[in-house]
């Protein structure tokens, strides 16, 4: 068995200037991409034009437009080659100026008609002239004068206002490009009723696109709110209540909402599509429904208990969550109550120590002697000397002796009970030890005495 062969579309879709699309059959089969110029066979010469589409999509295209694969449809000569393009190039740069003398023209004759695009062929042999007029317009005399003037082969053809704004092109209110220039070629009736069922505020503005006319995407949703519409009662006239004709004002229809309101009023009440059929249903029998919620005035309470209900619910529910949050703020309180007490309880404590580190000052005398023993006669380490204070000489005062005396009176005018803000940054009442021989601020007195 051999390699089984595809069996390719041979007729290839060609871009033409503003969008316009012709098919054309590849009979030598190039190999051709999407976005190739070719040079194409038209009936009173050749033109250029881009590859848009190829292979099966092309027959589906044709399907739809309903155009026959027939001899009827030309073929294409080459892929354009740099003098084909410089050849087109030249005919697009009479384009615009050919198309103001033609406005210019226009205007002379006093026709009734809007020049908006004109289109010269590759070999500069036709020029193809769109226009838009709203009635039949006699144009022989202006071909006779474009052809005289330009020297060329003139066709004149009418097109729409939504075909003049395809051509054109531009970008639309949703910000992309222009649907008629891009992919659109079937132009549908479009009518107010396709804004009335989507519930649109019938502004010409805003339904409007750039050609004037209404816009085409009315109709892209037009089905599925159709469908959804279904399910929707028809109000006529307001429902009868109690409380007085409630009036419709304005209609959900994917969620099937409606709201009405009372003697024309600012409040709108939101009620379902079931619950206004029902109440349409009691109204055909003469029966008023006490509102639009309720039937009758018994059944508040019962929406009132069951509202209760509902709210001890939810106290249940989050009433675990509370009691933790209030337990943290209690502890909170008491630390922030024990704290001063704890300081309290310090200051005395440390009142009390001082006030025992108070003693007679024949004790303080004694512990000075001490001292000045041990700086005059210091011992080697590992002797042990016994303090004597009978040997002791009578203490003279220096300046070391002055500090500790001022420190002494300081503890002794404090009294226990008062707080001493001072000893709570620096502790009072610590013992000093004498420094080193030949290191401290008095080494030289000593040793003089």
């Amino acid at each position: 068995m051999g390699i089984p062969q595809i069996d390719n579309f041979d007729i290839v879709e060609v871009k033409f200037k503003g969008g316009r699309k012709e098919y054309y059959r590849n009979v030598d089969f190039l190999q051709l991409n999407t976005g190739d110029p070719v040079v194409v066979d038209v009936p009173s010469g050749h033109h250029v034009g881009h590859v848009s589409l190829q292979g099966e999509l092309v027959r589906l295209q044709m399907q739809k437009r309903k155009i026959r694969d027939d001899d009827n449809i030309l073929r294409i000569y080459r892929i354009a080659n740099q003098k084909d393009m410089e050849r087109w190039g030249e005919a697009q740069n009479r384009e615009i100026p050919s198309l103001y003398r033609c406005r210019q023209i226009i205007d002379e004759l006093g026709l009734k008609m809007k020049m908006s695009d004109i289109e010269f062929q590759a070999d500069n042999s036709k020029a193809t002239f769109f226009y838009s007029a709203e009635d039949r317009v006699d144009f022989r005399e202006l071909i006779k004068i474009l052809a005289g003037e330009f020297k060329i082969r003139v066709e004149m053809k009418q097109i729409s206002l939504r075909q003049e704004a395809g051509r054109l092109g531009g970008i639309g209110v949703c910000g992309r490009e222009l649907c008629c220039s891009t992919w659109l070629v079937d132009f549908k009736n479009v009518s107010t009723s396709a804004a009335r069922y989507q519930n649109l505020s019938l502004n010409p503005s805003k339904l409007s696109g750039q050609c004037g006319r209404l816009k085409c995407c009315l109709n892209y949703e037009l089905d599925t709110y159709m469908d959804a519409i279904k399910d929707i009662p028809n109000v006529d006239r307001p429902l009868l209540t109690e409380s007085g004709p409630a009036k419709l004002q304005k209609t959900d229809i994917f969620r099937k909402l409606m709201w009405f309101s009372y003697n024309n009023d600012n409040d709108w009440h939101t009620i379902s599509c079931e619950r206004v059929k029902e109440i349409q249903e009691l109204n055909e029998k003469g029966i008023k429904v006490f509102n639009l919620q309720v039937d009758k005035a018994t059944d508040i309470e019962d929406l009132a208990a069951k509202s209760t209900l509902e709210l001890e619910m939810l106290d249940k529910k989050f009433a675990k969550k509370n009691p933790k949050k209030k337990k943290s703020r209690n502890n909170r309180n008491s630390t922030a109550e024990a704290r001063p007490q704890q300081s309290k309880q310090e200051n005395q404590n440390e009142n009390q120590e001082n006030s025992s580190r108070q003693s007679s000052p024949d004790q303080q005398q004694k512990r000075r002697n001490k001292n000045r023993n041990k700086k005059r006669n210091p011992r080697p380490q590992g002797e042990q000397q016994t303090p004597n204070p009978q040997n002791n000489p009578a203490p003279t005062p220096t300046a070391n002796t002055t500090k500790p005396q001022r420190q002494n009176v300081a503890n002794q005018n404090s009294k226990p009970g008062t707080e001493n803000p001072k000893s709570e940054q620096k502790p009072q009442g610590k013992r000093r030890f004498p420094p080193r021989r030949n290191q401290g601020p008095n080494s030289s007195n000593d040793t003089n005495e």
